[in-house]
């Protein structure tokens, strides 16, 4: 009976460690997209597409977009420090650091036609489907 305890014992501490394990993994990935900007994607009719990535604080000179194997890499460097100097405290908040997101484009879009705008910290990014693969009436005679 010792070999059936000891094997119940092994099952429950291999099942601990699992469930620790997870749980740490979320705590990691819930950590990893706090720190990445927010975006949202949207369907404009049958042919445009716009991407919004949220990125306050950051310089429009330090926003580099590219796309690469149809694939949209959005990378900025965030550079901005909340600093107070008073009588009796000083305090200094930094953010910084490379920001990035990507995007699985979907097929057909004309690279020559993206349009990228940044306003008020919020980048719009539109996309439009190539010349031959836009959606075409066609007249009833």
């Amino acid at each position: 009976m010792d070999i059936v305890n000891k094997t119940k014992e092994i099952g429950q501490t291999v099942e601990e460690k699992v469930e620790h394990g997870l749980e740490v993994a979320k705590e990691t990935f819930a950590n990893v997209a706090a720190h990445l900007p927010f975006a949202n994607l949207a369907k404009r009719g049958n042919d445009q597409f716009v991407i919004e990535v949220d990125l306050p604080g950051v310089d429009k000179k330090d926003i580099d977009i590219q796309i690469e194997d149809n694939i949209l890499i959005v990378k900025a460097t965030r550079k901005m420090k909340n600093e107070v100097k008073k009588e009796d405290y000083y305090l200094c908040e930094s953010q910084f650091g490379l920001i990035s997101r990507s995007f699985v484009l979907p097929e057909g879009i004309d690279t020559s036609k993206v349009d990228a705008r940044y306003e008020d910290g919020r980048l719009r990014i539109a996309l439009e489907k190539e010349e031959s693969r836009k959606a075409k009436s066609i007249a009833v005679k």
